[in-house]
């Protein structure tokens, strides 16, 4: 029977490229796939999955509404699937992962969904819960720190490096938004980020003291 494979690992950590990998050696074969990536994330284009070293292959696009169970469906009246690769798969929904454990039980398609784990702050995905929580196989792909621990955090910095730590999981920005750390130095990084922005509010707000008593 099918499977769905979940490989995540931090950013820069090559999962794109492990994808694109995938889909080259079930096509080398003469054996057919489909490719799905979200929807908001246009670094490298809309609808392209793209690896920093070079790779990049068109994708169809998903969003929340998406019903990829559908849309496999409607494929496999055209030609016969092999593979479905899914890219940015933190960005599933839980009815999407729903959607691939079906196709992998009943259509006897297995899937591979490769993406990050948790957010800037530590949190997990909901893509990645769930995956974490339904998927048969679970594969970390490994990040290298500074330091040469493996890299399982993802710092998101501001223009000046340094680390933010709040706002909006979600962010689609460029690799220099984000810095792949272990967990050591991903703490310490995140509490230098807390204090310094909690010194850049003090010292607003007593400019704002100071500017209202004048």
């Amino acid at each position: 029977m099918a499977k769905l494979y979940f490989y995540y690992a931090s950013m820069n950590a090559g999962k794109s490229t492990t994808l694109l990998q995938a889909d080259f050696n079930y096509r080398e074969r003469g054996m057919e796939t489909m490719l799905w990536t979200a929807a908001f994330d246009d670094r490298a284009g809309t609808g392209t999955i793209a690896s920093r070293i070079g790779l990049k292959t068109g994708g169809r696009l998903y969003d929340a509404l998406t019903d990829i169970r559908h849309e496999v469906e409607e494929e496999l009246k055209k030609r016969k699937l092999h593979c479905i690769l899914v890219d940015e798969a933190q960005f599933l929904t839980r009815a999407h992962v729903v959607q691939l454990c079906s196709i992998c039980d009943e259509l006897d398609i297995p899937v591979l969904a490769y993406g990050l784990r948790t957010d800037f702050q530590a949190n997990l995905f909901e893509g990645s819960a769930n995956l974490l929580a339904l998927a048969d196989s679970l594969v970390e792909l490994k990040g290298i720190c500074h330091c040469g621990r493996k890299a399982t955090m993802n710092l998101r910095v501001d223009a000046d490096g340094n680390a933010v730590a709040e706002g909006a999981s979600v962010e689609i920005g460029g690799n220099d938004r984000y810095i792949s750390l272990c967990r050591h130095h991903f703490m310490d990084k995140l509490a230098e980020g807390s204090g310094e922005q909690l010194r850049l509010a003090l010292t607003r707000a007593a400019a704002a003291t100071a500017e209202a008593a004048e």
